[in-house]
Parts: structure tokens; sequence; C-alpha cells
């Protein structure tokens, strides 16, 4: 005789419906039962009171369920510095700890306080040619010291940076140019070649020796929490890219979300090596900038061999660190892996724990619209893989939607 896995028995009884569960308790539990049992009575209390509504429409959710899951999980109000600019995060850093590295590339290093005067002679640079809140400027460097220079420069003077990434086809660079009309281009002497004519441009090699004059302190800040702090380019839905614009507020709140979940000692020595085109980037730079740790800056993810020894994480897509461990590449000293922008399988997370010393895996997801990450989960080696993406992060909130009638219906 066939026996079902999961079986609901319905009975008509003197006194209505008779409902009865038959499942195989090896496969499901007690509790999980229990709520379907209650989303079954739900739906036919609401049932008899609309018989000729479709099913899809009614629904399953009690009252309290409802507000567990619209209210109660978005429970996730946080204090954080709301009236704070993302570069404002990393000069508190810098007057914490002057003297600990800050960014790393190739063998060569930069302390907080040497990288704090080169991006503030910068920002007063790039003031003089114009620069000023919700200013577009251009930057379009190597991988390098010279580009965490850039970036805060461009932010310190008020404006916002628009990644333009020197390993991008000639024609997508010009097209974001031309869509973005920056009022400078930031950029070294060696891909002139590279960028059509336009706006300014201020070689940060070529231009040094002047640009070294201005003065090292940090500027007045100008900007606020709701100017542009950058606008990264996506592919888009058809294919056309899409400048998305990001405010200093979304970026703040993303960033001190992630140095509550994650610890100083495992944001010691991240690992920066996502392109500043994609948003990953973000938390490679800003998030260890924000706790006094390194950004290792590496030509990419599958490309480590001037790492430093010690890096502690790496935040990057599941199939580079796949590919990592199949290379026998994956650094020995990290404990930490972050992954996004794809989906993060069981037997990924399997091999990391199998394969590697890493203690915890994040699975971090989100558009590059919502500031890099809108949700997060932690895995740790104990536990193993969890099927879900996890939580809002700090001071969001995440609805999970069916098609229009229900959406519609969620709303009323």
């Amino acid at each position: 005789r066939f026996v079902p896995e999961l079986a609901c028995l319905f009975r008509e009884a003197a006194q209505g419906l008779s409902v009865g569960i038959d499942y195989d308790a090896d496969l499901f539990d007690s509790s999980t039962m229990l709520r379907l049992q209650e989303h079954l009575s739900t739906l036919l209390d609401d049932f008899g009171r609309h018989p000729h509504a479709p099913l899809r429409e009614l629904p399953m959710l009690s009252a309290a369920e409802r507000r567990l899951m619209l209210v109660d999980w978005n429970g996730t109000a946080a204090d954080y510095p709301a009236c704070a600019c993302l570069h404002q995060l990393f000069e508190e850093q810098v007057r914490k700890t002057p003297d600990a590295t800050a960014v790393s590339h190739a063998g060569a290093l930069l302390s907080y306080a040497e990288l704090n005067r080169r991006a503030n002679r910068l920002a007063h640079t790039l003031r003089v040619l114009g620069v000023g809140p919700d200013s577009l400027v251009g930057i379009c460097l190597d991988r390098s010291l010279e580009m965490a220079v850039g970036v805060l420069g461009i932010l310190k003077a008020g404006g916002a940076y628009v990644p333009l990434d020197p390993a991008y086809p000639a024609e997508r660079i010009a097209f974001m140019l031309a869509d973005s009309s920056p009022k400078v281009l930031l950029t070294q002497q060696r891909l002139l070649g590279r960028l059509p004519d336009g706006s300014p441009i201020l070689c940060i090699d070529r231009d040094w020796p002047d640009i070294a004059t201005s003065p090292p302190d940090d500027p007045i800040n100008l900007a606020r929490p709701e100017s542009l702090a950058y606008v990264i380019y996506t592919s888009g839905s058809t294919g056309r890219p899409k400048g998305v614009m990001i405010e200093h507020r979304n970026s703040v709140n993303f960033v001190c979300w992630a140095r509550s979940v994650f610890t100083p000692e495992q944001l010691a020595s991240t690992l920066f090596s996502t392109s500043l085109n994609f948003d990953l980037s973000v938390f490679d730079l800003f998030v260890p900038l924000s706790v006094g740790g390194v950004a290792a800056i590496v030509p990419n993810a599958l490309d480590l061999t001037q790492a430093p020894a010690d890096l502690t994480l790496i935040n990057t897509v599941p199939s580079a660190i796949d590919s990592l461990i199949s290379t026998g590449a994956f650094p020995r000293s990290i404990r930490t892996v972050s992954c996004g922008g794809e989906a993060l399988t069981k037997a990924v997370v399997e091999r990391i724990f199998s394969s590697t010393r890493v203690d915890s895996v994040y699975n971090l997801y989100g558009p590059t619209e919502t500031t890099t990450y809108s949700t997060w989960v932690v895995m740790p080696r104990s536990q193993g893989f969890a099927a879900h993406i996890g939580h809002p992060i700090a001071n969001t909130s995440i609805y999970v939607l069916d098609a229009m009638p229900a959406v519609t219906a969620l709303n009323s």
C-alpha cells in the first residue's frame, strides 16, 4: 500500500468539516505540521466567507503570522551616524589609528595618516577645479594605492565618484562618460589614449607634483548625507548600461551595519579584489577602513600572488571561491568568507569547510540599487549550510512578494 509522506484528510462531520494531517515524522516535525494546520484553518475560514473568490486570493496566514512577517522580522532599527558622510567614517578612524596600515598593494603600504593626507591634497585640487556636492568625477585608474587615494579624494572634495574600469571596452567607457558628463576625469597618463576627448582630465601621476602643493588638512566637508557618494553603471535590464546613484546616508548605514556584524579581527586584513565598477568594492574598501583594518588591493579575486600573507577575510562571488579552492590558491590565513553576487550553493559551502580553515561563511544578497547588500545570514562551521538568504540589514525592510494579485492583497 502506498503511504504518502504528507496527506491532508478532509471528512464531513455533523459540525462541519474535519481536517486531519498524516505525515512522515522523519521528514517533518510537529511544529511545521501545526503551522500547516493553522494555515489550512485560516484558508477554509475565509473560503466560507468568500466561496466564489479564486483560491490564490485567499489568505493562509493568521493575523499574528502576518505581523511577524511584515513587522517583527523587519524590526531592524539601529543607531548609526545619520549626519555623517562616507569619507568621515574614514577620517574618524584616522584620528584613532594614524600610524596603522590602511591600504596595501604589491608590497607597498600607506598608513591611515598618509592615505588621508594624499586624499586631502587631491580633494583640495578637485575643489579648485569646481568639484562640490553632487558633482560627478570619473575615476579611471589601475588597481593601485592611487585608486584608494582617488576615491577618498573625490568624496572629500564633496563629489561623487563614477568608476570607469580601464579593462572595459572603449565603447562602454565612452558611453558612461557621455551619459554621466563628469566635471573632472581622474586618470593616469598611460590610460589617456583609451579615453575620449571631453571632460577636463587630471592625471594623478603626471600632475601629482602640482597636487602635492595643496594643503594636507581635511577640507571642510561640503557634502550632506543626501548628497551623492557614487554612481555605478550596471548592465541594466536591457543590456544598456544604467547609472545607479547612491547617497552618502545609504552607504554610511551599510558600512555601520557591516562593522556591527563583522568584528575588527575579521576585517583586520580584507582582500580588496573587486573592480570599482561593482558595488562589492564598497565593502572591500570602506568597511575595513572604518574599523582600523587593511584593504589589501590585488588585481582580482583569482590573482592573489600580490596578496599579503595575513589575509583574514575575502569578499567575492562563490564561483571565485570555488576556483581558488580548486587551484590550491585559497589563502590558509583566511578565516571568514563573505559571498555575494551569485547564488550560494550547499556544495560550495561544504567545500569551503572541508578544504579550508574558514570558521564562518556569510551569504550576502542585494542589488546595486539597495546599496550593495540587502539581506545577510552567517553560517558557522559548526552549523553548516543555511538554505535561505537571511534577514534584512539594519534600518531596512524586506518583503518577498508573489504575483500581482497577492501583492494587491498584501497592500490592501
